[in-house]
């Protein structure tokens, strides 16, 4: 599929430049017939044995799906709903106490705060944070886990590759890395990786994954339970877990999400991983060169999708934008307007962009 065939999968960019895949991704028309083909499938046939078993088939496929958009093997794994549920896993599941410490960045999104001040609150563990760039420098003795963005919500900027070095788990929050940029958690070295099936892989509301290596995942206490994640449900109160990664699954994924997150990563598939990567990256990199000659000020940032600049009026401006068929967001509590660039998107979009920003 060359780039002209991949816009043409995504209806919304018909009408508007969409550049807000950093919150949520353009749905490929693909991936919204699949989920109305599973309904009409329960709606006609009911929802028995058959419907349950295609749910597990789903599954199946779409854990594959995202296992190989992070390099690592399916049953590595888990199904989430989000990545806020995949970093709430591992964080509450190693159990930490007063005596531990976590080390963050500076600039975490609510996903990853939340379940550090859970942490803090209920168990007393120290939270220290540290900027992006420095974080891998600033792991200390007491340090029992370093979380912390792969790609930064705010700036753009790509977590230090020294990370893969340091002597205590990474758990990394990637919603702003799979499907944006090329993801090895080998290479990575990281022990947990959870990541968004909504944002860059274009999925629904509701969609997401975690990869926990064999290591870290038999030191997890999992006390969420049920039939998704045991091995044998129908075992009673001796039910166990799964002995993979499925341990970690969800508890609920319904067959129209399922299918049509997996629709939705398969047109980016079919487009090719390394394409998708490189066009991305390069068309928010010509957009830094752009927004430079126009003088607006671009926040610090890495070679990655995302492009923050300077707003002096970040609310209004991005409603205003709005008007004119350009759709991205603001970052609460900086000056800055967030882009968020695709493989989907083409250098008419970035000129609208520009076009409405001067008007």
């Amino acid at each position: 599929m060359d780039v002209s065939s991949l816009r043409t999968q995504f209806p919304v960019l018909d009408k508007l430049a969409y550049l807000n895949a950093g919150t949520d991704g353009p749905l490929p028309a693909a991936a919204t017939r699949a989920a109305a083909q599973e309904l009409a499938r329960e709606a006609e046939d009911g929802r028995g044995k058959a419907h349950f078993e295609r749910r597990a088939e789903l599954n199946g496929q779409l854990r594959e799906s995202y296992a190989a958009a992070l390099g690592c093997a399916p049953g590595e794994l888990a199904l989430s709903t989000c990545t806020s549920e995949g970093i709430a896993q591992v964080i509450g599941g190693l159990e930490l106490g007063r005596d531990d410490e976590i080390l963050t960045s500076d600039e975490e999104h609510p996903g990853l705060l939340g379940a550090l001040s859970a942490a803090r609150e209920l168990r007393g563990v120290t939270v220290r944070m540290a900027p992006l760039p420095e974080v891998a420098d600033a792991v200390g003795p007491r340090t029992r886990l370093v979380a912390c963005s792969h790609v930064g919500w705010m700036s753009g900027r790509v977590a230090p590759r020294e990370l893969a070095h340091v002597a205590c788990p990474v758990l990394l929050d990637g919603a702003q890395g799979v499907g944006a940029i090329a993801v090895d958690v080998r290479a990575l070295g990281c022990d947990a990786y959870a990541g968004a099936g909504q944002k860059w892989l274009c999925g629904p509301d509701g969609t997401g994954m975690l990869y926990v290596s064999a290591g870290l995942r038999a030191r997890l206490r999992i006390e969420r339970r049920g039939y998704p994640n045991l091995a044998d449900p129908d075992a009673g109160l001796d039910a166990a877990l799964h002995e993979d990664a499925r341990s970690l699954d969800s508890m609920s994924l319904s067959a129209e999400a399922v299918a049509c997150a997996l629709a939705a990563v398969r047109v980016l598939q079919d487009a090719g991983w390394r394409v998708v990567h490189e066009r991305a990256r390069g068309l928010a990199a010509r957009l830094v060169e752009l927004l430079g000659e126009r003088g607006r000020a671009v926040a610090p940032r890495g070679d990655s999708t995302l492009v923050s600049f300077q707003s002096p009026d970040p609310e209004h401006e991005r409603e205003r934008l709005l008007e004119h068929g350009v759709i991205l967001r603001n970052i609460p509590g900086t000056p800055w307007l967030r882009a968020s660039v695709g493989a989907w998107n083409d250098e008419d979009d970035l000129d609208r962009l520009l076009a409405a920003l001067a008007t």
